[in-house]
């Protein structure tokens, strides 16, 4: 599945990860000054974990190598919901769109993942 676009620029799931990463940043640029360490670089960073393991698997030659990367970037999604939890319960910023934006993020995931545990290859 992998091996039909040449550049993992041309994937909706690494594409929609990026879009997700910038809205983060965004987004954590609103919280509070005492989160700079806290919440707001584990966000950042469990977000850009997503569309940087996604491509650190694309490129890798064979199929253990890439769903292991691709299950790293699925770990860091259920990461980055969690703290969506806790920065909307903590009354930060309203999280419920980015939420829906990473749910969709990490059902295509999903699907990629099945997509190349069903091919052969």
């Amino acid at each position: 599945m992998a091996d039909k676009s040449q550049s993992f620029r041309d994937v909706v799931v690494w594409q929609k990860a990026h879009a997700f990463t910038l809205a983060i940043y965004r987004c954590t640029d609103a919280f509070p000054k005492h989160e700079l360490f806290g919440l707001t670089s584990q966000l950042r960073r469990a977000a850009a974990s997503i569309p940087s393991n996604f491509v650190e698997g694309f490129r890798k030659r064979t199929k253990p190598d890439k769903l292991r990367f691709y299950n790293i970037a699925q770990g860091s999604a259920d990461e980055c919901l969690y703290q969506l939890i806790l920065a909307n319960d903590l009354r930060y910023v309203d999280t419920t769109a980015l939420q829906a934006q990473l749910e969709e993020v990490s059902r295509l995931l999903q699907g990629y993942i099945n997509g190349l545990e069903r091919d052969g290859s």
